[in-house]
């Protein structure tokens, strides 16, 4: 048996609304599920596993009509999906009374439920949120039937306010694995277990590394789990080094030469670091120029030579500051304190 374990594909999203690749985005998250239904039938997948958060926010009936066909092109594939806390069930919405494919299954109860496939072995549990917040550990006391079936949970949640784990609690579950949503980035809770599949597409600056789904095959009850990498772009946060050589241009430059290395389609978060000339005021605005960057931070300390200031300017207004903070070592915030002071009394910056 071979499934694709999927989560929080947050479709109908716009990441990044307030850039202009923002559109890019929402489209491209549509266009990553589409890829997904053709890998599963391209690695003949019997089940594809939704671990809740398939849509951003309560779908649209055009949007569940768009899903629905992308599901009828699946081969061979069963597709197993609940709700989760972005995507939970109104009485009104759309979900409620949509007609699925004879190839879906929706696992849309307040209660854990299951469904058996008996050509498969396989029996998968799951329940829906319908509200956004559950602070109850409802997976706690879920249990397994003891059968020879292998079992796989769908779950959602994680944090205080949508359904807390335990590990212990899961462990002891009785499933042969538990296929997890909520979590963006792709990690192991219980290792060889448990796993997060994380989103098919980064959805914000802090969904770093990569993003796609688990493939895992079940063969005489033994698992076999791997990651594949979907995505069609990175959140990647990086420093850049500032030196006291460094001009607007040069660090332009390193910003430019550091998007093309990396990749032009990926969003970039960047710190420049490092001390710089004291006179040199970093252009942020024109930075953001050179490529798809989210955010850029001077965190930079000006470079100031302080023994050469102070014998400069021994008895002045500045040799006198110099004197106030007394010898080295000092403590980060009085090194930070003194710098900065230097800084306005030199050029005047507040």
């Amino acid at each position: 048996m071979r499934f694709m374990h999927i989560a929080d594909v947050h479709l109908g999203a716009a990441p990044d609304a307030e850039f202009a690749w923002a559109k890019d985005r929402g489209r491209e998250i549509w266009e990553s599920f589409r890829r997904c239904i053709g890998e599963a039938n391209e690695k003949q997948a019997d089940l594809l596993l939704i671990a809740g958060d398939l849509f951003h926010r309560q779908p649209t009936a055009r949007e569940l009509k768009e899903v629905s066909y992308l599901f009828s092109t699946l081969k061979r594939t069963l597709v197993v999906l609940i709700a989760g806390n972005h995507d939970y069930l109104k009485p009104a919405s759309p979900w409620m009374d949509f007609r699925w494919g004879k190839n879906v299954v929706c696992l849309f109860s307040q209660e854990c439920e299951k469904v058996r496939f008996p050509d498969l072995k396989t029996e998968v549990y799951g329940l829906s949120y319908h509200q956004q917040e559950i602070t109850e550990p409802l997976y706690d006391s879920i249990r397994a039937e003891k059968n020879d079936y292998f079992k796989i949970l769908l779950a959602h949640g994680g944090d205080a306010n949508h359904i807390p784990l335990s590990k212990k609690a899961l462990e002891e579950s009785g499933f042969d694995y538990i296929a997890l949503g909520h979590i963006h980035k792709p990690c192991e809770l219980i290792p060889g277990f448990a796993r997060y599949a994380g989103a098919l597409e980064p959805i914000d600056c802090a969904d770093v590394g990569p993003h796609g789904y688990i493939l895992g095959e079940v063969q005489r009850r033994k698992l076999k789990l791997s990651f594949v990498d979907l995505s069609s772009r990175r959140y990647i946060h990086r420093d850049v080094e500032v030196t006291e050589e460094d001009t607007v241009y040069s660090l332009r430059e390193k910003i430019s030469g550091l998007v093309f290395e990396e990749g032009q389609q990926n969003m970039y978060r960047i710190r420049l670091v490092g001390q710089r000339d004291p006179q040199l005021v970093p252009d942020l605005r024109e930075y953001k120029k050179c490529g798809r960057i989210v955010e850029i931070r001077d965190m930079t300390a000006p470079a100031f030579h302080i023994e050469d200031l102070r014998e400069r300017y021994r008895g002045q207004l500045i040799g006198d500051f110099i004197e106030s903070f007394g010898e080295e070592p000092r403590k980060v915030v009085e090194e930070k304190a003194l710098r900065y002071g230097l800084e306005a009394l030199l050029y005047g910056k507040l």
